[in-house]
């Protein structure tokens, strides 16, 4: 089981450090979205360097991605360790080698992971994103919205396992560590 875990933690690693932002949008002419805004290759600033359609696409992608990682890891792996692969996951959309280890924040992974692990959840959380945006048209507070109601998800599929808490928890401090300069741009007042 070990040997297996190590694989799936890897491969899931790896899978996250294809970044579909700066393939698709170099391939595209378009340049790379780490270039501009906010200087990551998440969807966001996908949406804002590319427009509404390239972003959809990397949404796609992205969750995608992780819906099959999450159908692997739950098939293969006892429940309360899935989240280490979902953690991987988003370490990699985060820090991709590919990348210079400069990619995106891991927002669309983990909703994308988290979507056969709870799927209401995952439903009220894209629903909490969308209204907290609305409220805010703040992306990232919209995001750590989400990312709660995920996490909360996740844990109560796994049981509360202490397992699943760690890896659950470990996901969400990366997430907010990759906003941390977003988090201080607002600090001084700026959005």
């Amino acid at each position: 089981m070990t040997a297996l875990f190590f694989a799936l933690f890897t491969t899931a690693y790896l899978a996250g450090s294809i970044n579909f932002a700066i393939i698709f949008l170099k391939l595209a002419g378009k340049g790379d979205p780490r270039k501009a805004f906010s200087g990551n290759a998440g969807v966001t600033n996908v949406y804002r360097s590319a427009g509404r359609s390239w972003a959809a696409v990397i949404l796609l992608l992205d969750v995608g991605r992780a819906v099959l990682l999450a159908e692997i890891s739950l098939r293969f792996l006892p429940l309360p360790l899935v989240p280490w692969i979902g953690f991987a996951l988003v370490l990699g959309n985060c820090f991709p080698c590919f990348h210079e280890f400069r990619g995106g924040k891991g927002v669309a992974a983990y909703l994308g992971f988290s979507i056969l692990l709870n799927s209401l959840f995952a439903l009220f959380a894209a629903l909490m994103w969308v209204i907290v945006f609305r409220m805010v048209r703040i992306p990232f507070i919209a995001s750590f919205v989400m990312i709660s109601v995920l996490a909360v998800g996740v844990m109560i599929n796994c049981g509360w396992a202490s397992e699943s808490v760690y890896a659950t928890m470990a996901t969400s401090v990366l997430i907010l560590f990759c906003h941390r300069n977003n988090i201080f741009l607002l600090t001084k007042g700026v959005r």
